[in-house]
């Protein structure tokens, strides 16, 4: 599928220089999907998804810190992101009938969002359903949070050089990755090299970092209630199918969709299989609303 349109704005909020990229619908308007990408990553992880969403305008701020956008002044944390995306949807005026989406972290940040400001739909893809160090990987979370500690106690060149190093992205890409197929490899490989270490500073990784380890969607499930789908890889190493199961009775409306053969890469290995099942709930949700409205009348 064709490449979207994107356009490029600048938002300076909470003392970020924020970059938010905007891709118009190119078929029917069916509405606004504001997304917020995962840990690490920036506006590019969700590139494959956004490009099978044609009837949907995309927005995807890079969070502050991460890819264009600056640190900003607070900390980097879930709070901190979620103050710093109310703020921008204020100033978007996003409509109440736009929809969340958050991918992996992100799907923590636009939880907490949800409670926060109306929403037509939560879209949680990956979403993070248990704590990285209570996890079934929970040895390979404590090595990465060994790694990090020990590079953020090294002097800042070369703290900084070894978590931008290609082989420690690489690894990350060899462990996460689940498709066998060469070309499906060869593509997350060189997304990781390209955009993996694209955080401006030790510090502002660091507290994004221990958020990400720290907190789950399932400390704000109870209390949301909108049409919630959740998207997930059945060998997540994030969130096995049991975890993400429970997460999904603690919403109280919500739909799981457990894709085979993948894991926490499901934006980048299963783009298409994401966006199908993202359109067909969002269409049945609309188809929802039709009804009770006529039914109302």
């Amino acid at each position: 599928m064709a490449a979207r349109e994107e356009l490029v704005s600048t938002h300076h909020l909470l003392g970020s220089e924020l970059k938010v990229f905007s891709y118009p619908a190119t078929a029917r308007k069916r509405g606004v999907i504001f997304a917020v990408h995962g840990f690490r990553g920036d506006h590019h992880g969700l590139a494959r998804i956004v490009a099978q969403l044609p009837g949907y305008t995309v927005i995807v701020p890079d969070l502050p810190g991460f890819g264009a956008s600056t640190p900003m002044s607070g900390t980097h944390d879930v709070p901190g992101y979620t103050e710093l995306l109310a703020a921008l949807a204020d100033e978007l005026e996003l409509p109440r009938s736009a929809v969340l989406l958050g991918h992996s972290f992100g799907s923590i940040v636009a939880a907490e969002l949800a409670t926060q400001r109306d929403f037509a739909a939560l879209l949680l893809l990956n979403p993070i359903s248990e704590p990285a160090l209570e996890s079934s990987q929970a040895l390979l979370a404590g090595i990465t949070s060994g790694y990090y500690r020990i590079c953020a106690a090294l002097p800042t060149g070369i703290g900084e050089g070894l978590l931008r190093s290609r082989m420690f992205t690489d690894s990350m890409s060899l462990v996460m990755t689940k498709s066998q197929d060469p070309a499906v490899r060869a593509y997350v490989r060189e997304q990781h090299r390209a955009y993996f270490g694209g955080f401006h500073s030790r510090h502002t990784l660091a507290e994004a970092y221990r958020a990400s380890i720290t907190s789950t969607v399932l400390d704000y499930a109870p209390a949301l209630d909108l049409p919630t789908l959740l998207v997930a890889g059945a060998e997540d190493e994030l969130g096995s199918p049991a975890s993400q199961e429970r997460l999904r009775d603690a919403f109280g409306d919500a739909r799981l969709v457990m894709l085979e053969n993948v894991g926490h890469l499901i934006h980048y290995e299963k783009a298409e299989q994401t966006a199908a099942a993202i359109t067909g709930f969002l269409r049945e949700i609309s188809a929802r609303r039709r009804a009770a409205d006529a039914s109302a009348n």
